[in-house]
């Protein structure tokens, strides 16, 4: 998911620059050569004053009069002096601004050098770095310092500390989960379990015997995660398209856009739809829920820890639609939203708002009649590194089950986009997850190991225990985020060998994993059509009845996807000076409400309230209701036009 910003609020960037600079010098320095002129001037005309007033002074008049005249040459005299002392500072100041001028312009020149020397290195230096991981990943016999698989007998034992990432310094943030305890499974013998279970440390609840009742819960899991359709087609279902127009091959060099933003914060840098994927950043929020039904499945769990493999699946399952996704989304306008009624077919229905634009955020609401409730704000914080892009959601997602009251609390963990300047784009996921039920106290923590061309484990793997409130390990979250992810019943813990960086592993014994999500495969021609799922496929189809906010009705997002680029790009500028102009009006009331002393709110979002969190203490944007009330009334009154 590349989210380069496209808000454009400041005005696109202009290609003479130069010509720019120039028009500048050259009118500083007509501005010099009138100064002189003035100069020369005052002295002028001050002499002949001078002159003249001496002369009035010498002639025979009235006493009256000579007294005056002389008032006046007491006067002159003084504006003399002053006219003086300002020519010999104006000419100190052209004799200055005659020689700095010159060095500075030398100046101006080194250091245009130096900008455009330092584009050249950085593109080398990239194109050298591919070539070299090209060959790294040619190299035979590449050996990996991860704990390899070896086999045991009662099953195989796999480690799960992950590689150190082969990225420079400036990627430490990767290494933050440096301290996640490391820990390796091994599966042991049902059977031998089930005998001897009650004498098992490290057993759920004592009753090994359990996982043959929960055994249903998680089969069942597995097989309708093998095929959505299947249960689907049982439920009333409108037709909804398959397909949208095949993206048109237009080129456009990145780098000659990026390399002007090294080290910026992304939200200012007007981009072309050309780099966009036809949705916008709320749609991209909503498809979070595509695997909706591993919460409806959640619901039904009787333990919490249970529940909690559940909600760890769902929380990784939504990074599955990042893997080839790597075009970014439309930046919201404020005040734009975007809904997904699905309430007669799957029992939810989701509301997302764009409650700020710098930083962007986006506020979302889910209501499922199934059973639970869903809410987030998320802001967007993007830099561009020179040869990668990271991209890092802030704020916390929280999910209650009604019946139990359990409440979830988890954070999203930091995309990386690879290979900005040359090569082919990819995406990779990396950091910790850690699902709090504020409830029950329990835990999950899931580290998403970054890739590494020098480790031998799985590309894109995520492993993790689920812990209740004492600190007990019950299950093992093991899998991929573009693929599946599976859980392990805990039978015993016990400590193993220290590892080489001085740490202690634990081993855990656990009975055969399970399959709890699954990733659907990509619908046929997926490749031409941004990679979209069969969920990504319907967001941007037209429906009635919707806000005139909605996400569907963005103009530049629609011409954009049937094909019409050149057209959805006059459009993108069109709306995004129409947002500068509501928000330099805004600014303008602002600045007239300080001078009356008045208090000014600022932007109110419309279907979202900001208020204290209970839970996690923070200031969140929240849903206030109305929004489905007003849709069945038709009544969009209150709505902006930001369109």
């Amino acid at each position: 998911m590349m989210v380069l910003d496209d808000s454009g609020d400041e005005e696109p960037a202009s290609q003479s620059d130069k010509s720019e600079l120039h028009s500048t010098l050259k009118t500083l320095s007509s501005k010099l050569e009138d100064l002189s002129t003035c100069n020369d001037l005052i002295a002028k005309h001050g002499a002949a004053l001078q002159r003249s007033l001496s002369e009035l002074e010498n002639l025979k008049l009235p006493a009256e009069s000579g007294e005056k005249i002389k008032a006046v040459n007491e006067r002159a005299t003084l504006f003399r002096i002053t006219s003086n002392a300002m020519i010999n500072a104006c000419r100190d100041f052209l004799d200055l601004a005659e020689t700095h001028s010159r060095k500075w312009q030398r100046m101006l020149q080194y250091e245009r050098e130096q900008r455009i020397r330092l584009e050249e290195t950085i593109e080398q230096l990239a194109k050298q770095h591919n070539s070299l991981e090209r060959a790294c990943r040619g190299a035979p016999g590449l050996s990996s310092s991860s704990t390899g698989i070896t086999s045991t007998a009662k099953g195989s034992v796999q480690s799960a500390k992950g590689e150190a990432s082969d990225e420079d310094e400036e990627t430490e943030y990767f290494d933050a989960m440096e301290d996640a305890p490391a820990f390796i499974t091994v599966t042991a013998d049902p059977k031998h379990h089930r005998r001897s279970g009650s004498n098992l440390s490290g057993a759920s609840e004592g009753h090994p015997e359990d996982w043959n009742l929960e055994d249903s819960v998680f089969e069942s899991s597995n097989q309708s995660s093998y095929n959505e359709s299947t249960c689907k087609d049982l439920l009333p279902k409108k037709r909804r398209r398959t397909r949208i127009p095949d993206k048109p091959n237009y080129s456009l060099n990145l780098w000659s856009i990026m390399k002007n933003c090294i080290g910026k914060e992304l939200s200012k840098i007007p981009m072309p739809v050309n780099f966009n994927e036809p949705l916008s950043m709320l749609q991209r929020l909503t498809e979070d829920l595509e695997y909706h039904e591993l919460l409806d499945k959640a619901v039904k769990c009787e333990s919490s820890t249970e529940q909690m493999c559940f909600v760890a699946a769902f929380s990784v399952s939504s990074y599955s639609t990042t893997v080839h996704r790597t075009a970014k989304p439309f930046n919201p306008l404020l005040g734009e939203t975007y809904e997904l009624d699905r309430l007669e077919e799957f029992g939810f229905r989701s509301l997302c708002e764009q409650v700020s634009h710098h930083p962007p955020a986006a506020a979302h609401h889910v209501y499922s009649k199934r059973g639970w409730t869903l809410w987030q704000e998320i802001t967007i914080a993007s830099k561009f590194r020179g040869k990668y892009l990271s991209i890092m959601p802030l704020g916390a997602i929280h999910l209650e089950f009604h019946s139990s009251g359990n409440h979830y609390v988890w954070r999203k963990v930091t995309s990386t986009v690879h290979n900005i300047i040359v090569g082919k784009l990819w995406i990779d996921q990396s950091g910790e997850i850690e699902i709090v039920n504020h409830k029950s106290k329990d835990k999950c923590q899931l580290k998403f190991t970054p890739y590494s061309y020098f480790s031998r484990d799985v590309p894109r793997k995520v492993t993790g225990v689920v812990s209740d409130a004492d600190g007990k390990a019950h299950y093992v979250m093991s899998g991929t985020w573009d693929e599946k992810m599976e859980c392990s019943k805990i039978v015993q813990s016990s400590h193993g060998s220290t590892s080489t960086e001085g740490k202690q592993k634990t081993v855990y014994q656990t009975l055969s994993p399970k399959v709890l999500w699954k990733k659907y495969p990509l619908p046929e021609n997926a490749e031409n059509m941004y990679f979209f799922s069969d969920l990504a496929l319907t967001l941007n189809e037209p429906e009635e009845r919707v806000a005139p906010t909605d996400s569907r009705l963005r103009p530049d997002q629609r011409l954009m996807e049937s094909g019409r680029w050149d057209e959805a790009n006059v459009e993108k500028q069109r709306l995004e000076e129409k947002q500068r102009a509501v928000r330099r009006r805004r600014e303008a009331e602002a600045v007239e409400a300080l001078e009356e002393g008045k208090d000014y709110e600022g932007y109110i979002p419309l279907w979202f309230e900001r208020k204290v969190d209970a839970v996690t203490g923070e200031l969140i944007c929240v849903y206030k209701g109305g929004y489905w009330e007003a849709k069945d009334k038709q009544d969009w009154s209150m709505c902006p036009d930001i369109f």
